[in-house]
């Protein structure tokens, strides 16, 4: 039996006593019995800094220090620092105007960091602000908001405009700061861990050690006698939910398939990656549920593995599927003009191969879900952090049988980021519905953060062999690029033909030949990684502009240039299919304009002048620049709901959940601007099967493109409505009635109106029951629509990176990085340039950094963010951003996309960087990352 004692500690002033077991942590303490749910538990090894609280003034890790150790201490948590989040205080407020946080799921803990730092140093310079937010990790805002927020508590200078309308009195376009900031900001956000379910028990999985073996036999008596316990289940217990998972998407290029493996919920016949779920138990508590997953006996029969694409594609290699007979998930190949003549006749010619790392999203918020079963409805209710409600509503309903609409999936008012991974449906997801049924009891799990380094889907593992070619002036006239994708154990084509229709970039090329082979191999799950294929698409493209700006002793901006698409070529047919199934055409660009400005901004030409001077007294000095196209805002449709309830309000409803984009504030200026109502008066609703019947989620930087659309076209439908209610009310023609400060009142007679909440009680509920609706009114002050793009946006953007590199130790310094984007009309400029901010930061991560390691047999080494960095606010640098505009001309708000914007030509400025700082050593960039020990072995002449 586990030891419990109580302990006496002082929490935010109050004295509070707690029950606790030798192996409780202060963490679990104050969520689960204090209920303090602003801090939050990210890595479980006190790296991410997420859990971060103040004992006796000091900063410690929550997750780290046991609960027995706080006995006697005084605590001070997030919620300590403003009473509501009505009343913040000077660092929050800061943080608000600066657009210092995004998700919002690793801020509690920073906060309380920084709150202790500013005891002792009231006036930090940036570079000490950057150490003291250097033992946190946030993937989503880059830093730099917070290191503003620190900066302008004591810098006299006028803060950020924090414009409530623009200058024609609009709200589309103002820099409104969020409203969702403030809840975070207190601790009073809610993920789905902060979820409070009566009655919950918790599961945990057993996974496999292997990654290709059959499980002969498993013995889960000893796991099942434990204390606790209430269940435990493997693939013969779940046989009513192990129907096989259809293909998550047909190929988008016409004439091609996937060829799609078997998978089921757990694995019947073989496991085919190590960490995937072979068993599954539910206890009293989390912990109790992992210590009867030790006491699992399991007996493989280990089989060969096939861990990387070559080994996979070898000949003999182990099958990741049998049925298929190897193991090539699909082979697509697209050609525009004649490749062949324009390579023959060519002037040059330039070949190389490049790979791009693996690696994972890393959101600070793992993966997590909860599920009620109802058993007089046969009704389930499933809380998930998933960027896509909707889909897993789709599969559980095929899994188990039932309707839709009784499988209601609400992602919570939080997700702690998304960036990919959680837009897939997991083997998690039903297993806590199944359990949830079987228990009549609701079930949660909570991924940890070594369960999202071996199970979580990834990406960006690709190998390329491109080719160029073109004229002695520099022009291209054709690209040759063949190239493999590692699927792992089961995915999709969503990112390697994303990366096909990538590489061709902003240039004119009238020749092409794509040639992909997706492979299937013995590693975890692929998916999409912020960026989704166009980080190794840009990459590609522009390693080989550089060499050709090379051959042709060019600089690299001019070769550029010189092949552009012009300002009045759009729309653009690239002559090749995209994503989304439809021709890959650009709708709207100035290519030219961007990269000009782009290198104005960074003092282009002065740079090269520094550059040249630096070399001369040995320093390694590299300019980077990289220009790319993204694909945006795509199909094939997302809806919205617009209606005023009996107060009066606006209420928009959309199925697209936040993972930190600002969908509250955003969603709330459209439909303010659409309706005619003020932004205070709307009210956003999210991610809610059981709010809107139909939608799509949270990805591909598509939402502010479609459900924007929609929710602009059903405020309007919306606002006629409440013209024609309203005219019945006062008498008057709906043409002459105008909406201001929350009441309908006729033109030029501001006397003459009426409250929205009586317009409301009016057209919703009539004059009273039992009478006849007057003068022919229609019932519902409501409007949906839903918007369909005939095809992708493209958003661009030009990215210019000045770094040193150090030849002694392969260390990196970015001295400058600009950026400049396209996404079109822009909403909020404050929430864009906070999506930019995090995907450069995302960027230099995948650049510098990130790298998921595997040994010959499918073992990932790298499980802990001790040995998978990522980089804190110390590595990050300033980023200098600007933004030109060219409307999309497929939607009615010119509207492109900017969440991935960020991160697509990051790793290619870099690399461009990188290999021109090292010149002198005759270094060729040709892999991603590019680490200290990689940059080293360049240098020595190794790598």
């Amino acid at each position: 039996m586990t030891e419990t004692r109580t302990i006496a500690l002082t929490v935010n002033g109050q004295p509070r006593q707690a029950a606790v077991t030798t192996r409780s942590t202060l963490v679990d303490v104050l969520r689960e019995q204090l209920r303090l749910t602003g801090t939050h538990v990210g890595c479980e090894h006190g790296v991410c800094g997420a859990c971060t609280v103040l004992v006796d003034g000091e900063p410690v890790r929550g997750c780290l220090l046991l609960a027995v150790q706080a006995d006697g201490r005084h605590v001070e948590t997030v919620e300590s620092l403003a009473p509501d989040p009505a009343r913040l205080n000077a660092l929050q407020a800061a943080f608000v105007r600066h657009h210092g946080v995004q998700c919002g799921f690793c801020t509690g803990g920073i906060l309380m960091t920084l709150t202790a730092a500013l005891r002792e140093n009231p006036r930090p310079t940036e570079a000490e602000i950057r150490d003291m937010l250097s033992g946190h990790l946030c993937r989503c805002t880059g830093y730099q908001g917070m290191v503003d927020a620190v900066l302008s508590l004591f810098d006299p200078a006028a803060p950020p405009a924090s414009a409530v309308r623009t200058r024609e009195g609009g709200y589309i376009g103002a820099p409104i700061p969020r409203r969702e900031d403030a809840r975070l900001l207190t601790g009073r956000g809610t993920f789905v861990d902060d979820l409070e379910i009566p009655g919950v028990a918790h599961a945990a999985m057993l996974r496999s050690p292997h990654a290709h073996a059959r499980v002969r036999r498993i013995d889960t008596t000893a796991a099942r006698a434990l204390p606790g316990v209430l269940t435990v289940v493997t693939a013969a217990d779940i046989a009513d939910i192990q129907k096989p998972w259809p293909a998550r998407m047909p190929s988008p290029v016409p004439g091609t398939t996937l060829r799609h493996g078997v998978r089921h919920t757990l694995p019947r016949d073989k496991i085919r990656h190590a960490g995937e779920v072979i068993a599954a138990v539910v206890a009293e508590s989390r912990a109790l549920a992992e210590d009867a997953c030790d006491l699992i006996e399991a007996n493989y029969e280990v089989l060969p593995v096939a861990a990387s694409a070559a080994a996979a594609l070898a000949p003999g290699a182990p099958l990741v599927y049998d049925e298929l007979g190897d193991n090539v998930a699909a082979h697509i190949v697209q050609r525009v003009g004649e490749p062949e003549r324009a390579f023959a006749s060519a002037d040059h010619t330039l070949r190389e191969t490049f790979r791009v790392m693996r690696g994972g999203s890393h959101s600070m918020e793992g993966r997590g879900v909860v599920a009620r079963y109802d058993e007089a409805l046969d009704a389930f209710t499933v809380w998930d952090a998933t960027q896509a409600p909707h889909a897993i509503r789709a599969m559980l309903a095929y899994l188990f049988e039932l309707p839709e609409h009784r499988v209601r999936v609400i992602a919570p008012p939080d997700v702690g980021g998304g960036l990919g991974p959680k837009a897939s449906f997991y083997p998690e997801e039903a297993l806590v519905c199944w359990l949830a049924r079987r228990l009549r009891r609701p079930v949660k799990w909570i991924e940890d953060r070594h369960e999202h380094f071996i199970s979580a889907a990834q990406e960006r593992e690709q190998i390329h062999t491109v080719e160029i070619a073109f004229t002695r002036e520099g022009t291209l006239l054709g690209l040759r690029d063949v190239f493999t994708h590692d699927l792992g154990m089961y995915g999709a084509l969503v990112a390697p033909v994303i990366t096909a229709c990538t590489v061709p970039g902003p240039y004119r090329i009238p020749n092409i030949h794509s040639e992909l082979r997706a492979v299937y191999t013995h590693l975890q799950p692929t998916g999409a990684v912020r960026g989704a294929g166009r980080p190794q698409g840009v990459l590609v493209m522009e390693r080989m502009m550089d060499r050709m700006a090379e051959a042709l002793g060019l600089d690299p901006a001019e070769v550029r240039a010189r092949n552009l698409i012009p300002a009045d070529a759009f729309p653009y047919p690239v002559g090749m299919w995209f994503r989304d199934g439809a021709p890959l055409t650009y709708d709207s660009g100035n290519y030219p304009e961007l990269l000009r400005q782009a290198l104005e901004r960074a003092d282009y030409a002065e740079a090269r002048r520094e550059q040249a001077t630096l070399r001369a007294q040995g320093r390694c000095r590299g300019i980077g620049v990289a220009i790319c196209v993204e694909g945006v805002g795509l199909g094939p449709f997302e809806g919205a709901i617009v209606r005023v309830d009996s107060r009066g309000r606006v209420v928009v409803t959309s199925g697209a959940p936040p993972q930190g984009q600002g969908y509250q504030t955003a969603f709330a200026q459209i439909a303010a601007d659409a309706v005619g109502v003020r932004f205070e008066d709307v009210d956003v609703v999210t991610g809610d099967t059981g709010a809107i019947p139909f939608g799509v989620g949270s990805f591909a930087s598509r939402v502010t493109a479609t459900a924007g659309p929609a929710i602009f076209q059903a405020g309007g439908a919306l606002r006629e409505k409440i013209f024609a209610v309203a005219a019945h009310l006062l008498e008057a023609a709906p043409a002459d009635l105008e909406i201001v400060d929350g009441a309908v009142r006729v033109r030029g007679l501001p006397d003459r109106g009426v409250p929205l909440a009586q317009v409301a009680r009016l057209g919703n509920a009539g004059v009273a029951f039992g009478m006849v609706m007057p003068g022919g009114l229609q019932v519902g002050l409501e409007a949906s629509a839903y918007f369909t793009p005939s095809q992708a946006g493209y958003s661009a953007s030009a990215h210019v990176c000045i770094l040193d590199v150090d030849p002694d130790t392969g260390e990196v310094a970015i001295v400058r990085y600009v950026v400049g984007h396209d996404c079109g009309n822009v909403i909020n400029p404050l929430i864009v340039e906070g999506q930019i901010l995090g995907g450069v930061a995302h960027g230099l991560s995948n650049a510098l950094y990130e790298e998921a390691f595997y040994d010959d047999q499918g073992q990932s080494l790298a499980s802990t963010f001790l040995d998978y960095p990522l980089p804190s606010a110390r590595e990050m640098p300033r980023v200098e951003m600007f933004h030109l505009t060219t409307p999309s001309p497929i939607n009615p708000l010119g509207v492109k996309g900017a969440g991935e914007a960020g991160t697509l030509p990051v790793t290619a400025a870099v690399a461009g960087a990188v290999e021109d700082a090292l010149r002198s050593f005759g270094a060729r960039v040709t892999r991603i990352p590019l680490n200290p020990a990689r940059i080293s072995d360049l240098i020595r002449g190794s790598g």
